[in-house]
């Protein structure tokens, strides 16, 4: 594991040491999320896809959009409606609505020259997918995580952002877990960002174990309103041998 770890990181420092420009951008296609909000009266819908392959089965997002909107001075309101799809060796493949996700960001904390900005997204997901055919987790769940993020070089072309909380998660076998993470990115030229995340999940049902995984991923912004959202990696630790997110947004 350690190995891994190091090959990740050097991975990402080659990457990210190829450019300079000025485009700050977090969040998606990463899981780590970050404390920044859309800006106030504005808004970002991303179309996307998520795939997951673990030992034979295939899981993920099959459409899905997020929207995002910026109702407040710091505060930002959030949804994702999804079609999800899961496939697996004995039951076969199952397509249908997933699970809605609706949240809140409030910024706290605005970012200074020594200080990070800090908030909080706390995230509620309803039970809207099929939990038998595999396609929801049949009970609401909520997640109250704090992020953190800070910008920083001669040109603020990097960023670091992450932080994490606590899911509650109910229901026969599960458990409530645990996320942390943490991501670095830099801007490369005029277009593109790219940058690497890794995130911790402990356990979140009786018997499974904990998840150590990583992604190197970004984002090529077509002009001031378009982008191209991308990211790839796997588990480290956990039974993903691949995971895969691609995305359009629109920023208006």
């Amino acid at each position: 594991m350690a190995r891994r770890l190091r090959k990740f990181f050097v991975a990402i420092l080659t990457i990210l040491s190829l450019g300079v420009t000025s485009t700050t951008w977090a969040g998606p296609p990463f899981v780590t999320d970050d404390p920044e909000p859309v800006d106030y009266q504005h808004w970002e819908v991303d179309f996307f896809s998520i795939y997951n392959h673990a030992h034979g089965s295939d899981s993920g997002q099959v459409p899905a959009v997020e929207v995002d909107y910026g109702a407040w001075p710091n505060v930002q309101l959030h949804v994702i409606s999804p079609v999800a799809y899961d496939r697996q060796p004995v039951k076969g493949m199952h397509y249908g609505y997933g699970d809605t996700e609706l949240g809140v960001k409030y910024r706290f904390v605005q970012e200074t020259d020594s200080c990070p900005q800090v908030g909080v997204f706390p995230l509620l997901e309803l039970p809207t997918g099929d939990s038998g055919r595999g396609l929801g987790n049949g009970q609401t769940q909520i997640f109250t995580p704090l992020w953190l993020q800070k910008s920083f070089g001669a040109e603020k072309e990097w960023t670091t952002y992450g932080g994490g909380g606590w899911w509650y998660n109910p229901g026969v076998e599960h458990r409530n877990f645990m996320q942390i993470g943490w991501e670095l990115q830099r801007d490369i030229g005029a277009h593109l960002t790219l940058g690497g995340e890794i995130y911790h999940l402990t356990p979140s049902a009786v018997g499974a174990g904990a998840r150590t995984v990583f992604n190197l991923g970004g984002n090529y912004n077509f002009d001031e309103h378009r982008h191209l959202l991308f990211s790839a990696g796997r588990d480290i630790v956990g039974p993903n041998q691949f995971s895969c997110y691609l995305g359009f947004q629109l920023t208006i």
